[in-house]
Parts: C-alpha cells; sequence; structure tokens
C-alpha cells in the first residue's frame, strides 16, 4: 500500500463517522440486500477499484482511516492499495485505489466511501490550481460556511491543505496558511482558525474606523486585518484606519480586507478608471482576456484586479507601503487565473470557492474487479483492470 505522507498536522484522535452501528440506515438499500444474499450464500474475497471520470488531486485520507474504522469494528481487514499517494494527481478514468476485503463486510460500504473522497479530490485540485496560479500569495479557507454541516467542512478544510501542500512542492507557494474554524485547523498545522471582523462587527461599531478601534482594545497583541468595504469608503476608511494605527501600519501588522459586493466599484473606481489602473500597471492583462467573465474579473465591479491595483496605489502614494491587501469575494480557480495574469497585489486571499461547483463531477465510482481473485468486471469498465506487474 502506498504510503499517505501528509501535509499537515495528524488529525486528534477522533472515532470517523458514521459508526458502524448507522451503516445500514445510510447505505443503499440494494447493498444491504446483497449482504444478506452474499452472507447466506456464500462469502467470497472481492477487489474494487475506485476511479472518477476527471482529473483530480488524490485525497483519500479520511476515506482510509473511516475505511479502517470499520474494519476494526467488524472484526475484520481491507487491503487498501493506493495507485496515487495524498497530493499526487490522477488522470480521468485512472483507478485511484484497489481496495480487498471480504465481500460479505464490504458491500455495504461502497455509498459511504465514496461520499468521502470525491468531493475531497476535485476541492483538492481546485486549491493546488489556485494555489499555483497566486504562489506569492497566501490562501486562509473560509469555506466551513459554504458547506452542509461539519463533516463536509471537515473534508473541504483536509483538501484545501492537500492542495496547497502539493502547489509548495511543485511551485514553492504559499499556499493556504490557516482557516476560519478551530474545528479544522490542525489540518493546517495551526492551533486555532484564523480571522479577525466580519460586516456585522464594523455595522455594529458603526464606522470602520470604530470598528477596527474595538478590535485592537480587545486584542491588542494581534495584528490586525480591518474590512473597509462596508460603508462603500474603501479608500477613505482605510486612510483613517492607517492614520490611527501608524506604528501597526508601519510594521506590517495592518491589513486591509476588499469583499465590495459587485453590485458596485470600489470608491474612486468606474469602468473607464479601472481600465486605466491596469493600463497604467499590468497593460497585458487587459489585452489578453478572453471572455466576458474574465473581463469582469479585471475591471469589473466588486473585487477585480483594477480595484486591487487601485488600492495599492492609493496606499503606496500615501506612504503606507507596509500595509497588506487582503481579498475576498468569489476568488474560485478562474477568478485566481486571471488575478496572476494582471500581477495583482494581493497579499493574501480569504475564500470558500475552491468547493466544487458542478457536483457532478465529484462523483467517484466504485467496480468490482475480481471475485477470489478471478478477474471479472462488467463489460465497458476493462480499463479498471490490474495492469501486469501491478500489486
Amino acid at each position: 500500500m502506498k504510503r499517505i505522507s501528509p501535509g499537515h498536522a495528524d488529525s486528534p484522535a477522533t472515532i470517523p463517522s458514521p459508526a458502524e452501528a448507522d451503516v445500514a440506515r445510510l447505505t443503499d438499500a440494494y447493498f444491504n440486500k446483497t449482504k444478506a444474499i452474499v452472507t447466506q450464500f456464500g462469502d467470497c474475497r472481492a477487489t474494487y477499484a475506485v476511479f472518477m471520470r476527471r482529473p483530480v488531486v488524490s485525497a483519500p485520507r479520511l476515506m482510509v482511516d473511516w475505511l479502517e474504522a470499520i474494519a476494526a469494528a467488524r472484526g475484520t481487514r481491507f487491503d487498501i492499495d493506493l495507485c496515487y499517494g495524498e497530493g499526487e494527481w490522477v488522470g480521468a478514468g485512472e483507478p485511484m485505489l484497489y481496495l480487498s476485503g471480504s465481500l460479505a463486510s464490504l458491500v455495504d460500504l461502497e455509498t459511504l466511501f465514496l461520499q468521502k473522497i470525491g468531493a475531497a479530490c476535485v476541492a483538492a485540485y481546485n486549491a493546488f490550481t489556485m494555489c499555483s496560479d497566486l504562489p506569492r500569495t497566501a490562501f486562509i479557507a473560509f469555506d466551513a460556511r459554504h458547506c452542509a454541516g461539519s463533516e463536509m467542512a471537515e473534508m473541504m478544510a483536509y483538501a484545501a491543505s492537500v492542495g496547497s501542500a502539493r502547489a509548495r512542492r511543485e511551485s514553492g507557494a504559499k499556499g493556504f496558511i490557516g482557516n476560519a474554524t478551530d474545528a479544522t485547523a490542525h489540518y493546517f498545522s495551526a492551533p486555532r482558525g484564523l480571522g479577525t471582523m466580519p460586516h456585522a462587527l464594523v455595522g455594529y461599531a458603526g464606522t470602520t474606523l470604530r470598528a477596527a478601534e474595538m478590535y485592537h482594545e480587545a486584542f491588542p497583541d494581534e495584528a490586525m486585518t480591518v474590512l473597509v468595504d462596508y460603508f462603500g469608503r474603501e479608500i477613505t476608511d482605510s486612510f483613517e484606519v492607517c492614520r490611527r494605527f501608524p506604528e501597526l501600519a508601519a510594521d506590517g501588522r495592518l491589513s486591509l480586507r476588499l469583499d465590495t459586493p459587485g453590485g458596485r466599484y470600489v470608491e474612486g473606481l468606474d469602468p473607464q478608471a479601472s481600465y486605466a489602473v491596469l493600463e497604467r500597471n499590468t497593460p497585458e492583462a487587459v489585452r489578453g482576456y478572453r471572455s466576458d467573465a474574465e473581463l469582469r474579473h479585471l475591471v469589473g465591479a466588486g473585487v477585480s484586479a483594477a480595484a486591487i491595483w487601485h488600492l495599492r496605489e492609493r496606499l503606496d502614494a500615501a506612504g503606507f507601503r507596509a500595509v497588506q491587501i487582503v481579498a475576498s469575494s468569489g476568488f474560485g480557480p478562474a477568478k485566481c487565473r486571471m488575478m496572476a495574469a494582471a500581477k495583482t497585489p494581493i497579499d493574501v486571499i480569504g475564500t470558500g470557492s475552491y468547493l466544487p461547483t458542478d457536483w457532478h463531477e465529484t462523483n467517484a465510482t466504485a467496480d468490482i474487479v475480481s471475485y477470489d481473485g478471478v478477474a471479472r468486471v462488467k463489460v465497458g469498465r476493462e480499463f479498471l483492470l490490474r495492469k501486469p506487474g501491478k500489486r
């Protein structure tokens, strides 16, 4: 079996879910019936091949951990032969792993182990491409609020850590430096989640500056990231905060976060001014876009490349060169690719947009390819059979 080389701290000792007692009610009914038939007519040793129909980055740890926990609960053993280690590239249709064991013990697990691998591999692929496109930018995983429960949140945090680790190895990228919740911070070798202020705090404070003052008073020893788009005064409020905290600004311990909604432009910008700011800084970017969506990422409303360049220009001109820019709002693979094309000066990106957008692509599939050592698979899936020389 190939080893899973972690790109993060090992998770705390927990019992993977669902528990053995819950398997029957959570799996597909035809697997329960097949288990009953196999038990009645005689067990055999089966080998499954698990694959996906699109390229992905291998992220099997959660599935493997769960299968090993279930095998222990059932008093049996499953042999898991990883064809690709954690973080390795897997081509479309290539078996990611072979899973062998008692058919009676395995057949009712297919629904649940597939749930633990498909979406994780796609999310890891997305995280890898984003970090690779912007290797000098740090990322923070803000996925939890977009997840359908805590199990999915764990899967997505794990996936981000796997994709990030691959990008670090391949291109020296900064990658994901943390995430938003304490529960999954261990995947990033961190003791707790990262974050400073949401829009709710700015609204509560009444002004951006007052929110910054409250935060600094409550957490005086922390570096501070201030959200500056609430009142539509991104430049004005940024300057007020920088002037109020000159030492933090000079020491590089003050960051300004842009999360401007797509319904309006950042203060001081409009379409014409957006084109102009890119023409000054990165003219080749505007000349190279290929779709309306790419153009919006460059010069559109909201947090565009032009908006970030605009804030950077204004900060530098005012002497606040050490103040960092944090960007959020829809930073998925496509947007990150255009930010890279525009050489956008982003220090940190907060994003949950590495989550899969086309969930049909996250479907992992398993087929049995041998019974008691005899190769047998349904017609059309012969490509899953072990190649000569493979274990």
